[in-house]
């Protein structure tokens, strides 16, 4: 990482024996960093929301196989790689969208199955270089992204789409910080309900870099969109289909649709590791539902109470409602006419 890519905030920091992760869900209060040693810790903290953002899920992921070999190789030299592998299916199943995480784990697993004089470096260095690349390619589509928004005046994001959810300066966010550097333009951040990752990270994000940022109720977003205010939505992504569709924080849709209604451009920023190349269309990927208990007062948590609650975590944005597509390798733009470069996709 040179100079100018240092980081002001770190989810992940890999120590050489362990993963320390800043448990997000304590944010902006309590800054805190939980520190595991094996695979099965790593699983627990993408399940339970310690770390979160689809990059940052693989990359952690990516150093969980590293601590299963670490634990397993040094316990037994013959039969480590089926403890390894068991671990990888334990990681697997931690979060069920973000394709980033299934990819990184692909990765590592090749590096598993092919022959290795020192499998715990060769396993340590591929995962090394999944979180370097990553940083490195945030600033990349940062600069392709702020190139399309000569002029903008403002700019609406959703969920938390920076260091918190990349390996270092963000996919969605990265674009801003990117802009910023350019000329003045008027930040907004939406609460992103039930977890409030504007309102807790995005905004505290941006705040430790200087960047002053308006946060709105999810519900103002029409209001705002209406008064002119806004010239982009910029938002990162879970998984993206062959044609475009896209997969990210539940209520991206909405503020499509809203975006189409007022003339407001969207724009979708990702690495090329969340492009899914096989599936055909947003129809075909699976979203994510957890505890509807995460919606609900405790009050409504009892048995036989008439309350219920239903809680996607993500939605599928259509590529006619999108405008432009960033990654690392380029920009689509009106992604619905072309969807994806196949080149992209291997």
């Amino acid at each position: 990482m040179t100079t100018a890519q240092k980081l002001t905030v770190q989810a992940l920091q890999w120590t050489g024996t362990s993963l320390r992760v800043l448990d997000q869900r304590q944010l902006p209060d309590t800054l805190r960093y939980d520190e595991y040693t094996d695979a099965a810790g790593v699983a627990e903290a993408i399940t339970s929301m310690r770390v979160r953002g689809a990059p940052a899920i693989g990359i952690a992921a990516a150093y969980g196989v590293v601590l299963s070999a670490v634990q397993h190789f040094t316990h037994d030299s013959n039969q480590w790689r089926q403890a390894v592998v068991a671990d990888i299916d334990t990681l697997a199943k931690s979060r069920p969208t973000a394709v980033n995480l299934f990819w990184a784990l692909d990765k590592m697993r090749s590096v598993l199955d092919a022959p290795q004089a020192d499998p715990v470096a060769a396993l340590t260095a591929c995962a090394v270089k999944i979180h370097a690349d990553d940083i490195t390619d945030n600033h990349t589509m940062g600069e392709l992204g702020a190139d399309l928004l000569a002029g903008a005046k403002g700019i609406l994001t959703h969920c938390n789409t920076g260091s918190l959810a990349t390996g270092g300066y963000g996919t969605a966010l990265g674009v801003i910080r990117s802009v910023c550097k350019r000329q003045a333009v008027n930040i907004y951040a939406g609460e992103t309900r039930p977890w409030l990752q504007g309102a807790r990270l995005t905004v505290w994000e941006l705040s430790q870099d200087g960047i002053p940022v308006t946060l709105i109720a999810d519900s103002a977003a029409a209001w705002l969109m209406q008064s002119g205010a806004i010239d982009w939505v910029i938002v990162g992504a879970d998984r993206i289909a062959r044609n475009g569709d896209t997969a990210n924080k539940i209520g991206t849709y909405s503020l499509a649709v809203l975006a189409k209604q007022h003339g407001v451009k969207v724009m979708v920023v990702a690495p090329t590791t969340t492009l899914d190349g096989s599936i055909a269309t947003g129809k075909d990927i699976h979203i994510e539902q957890r505890n509807p208990n995460e919606l609900l007062p405790s009050c409504y948590v009892v048995e036989d109470s008439l309350v219920s609650g239903w809680n996607p975590v993500f939605d599928v944005t259509p590529a006619r409602l999108i405008d432009a597509i960033v990654t690392e390798r380029g920009v689509v733009l009106e992604p619905s006419g072309v969807g994806i470069p196949s080149a992209w996709l291997t």
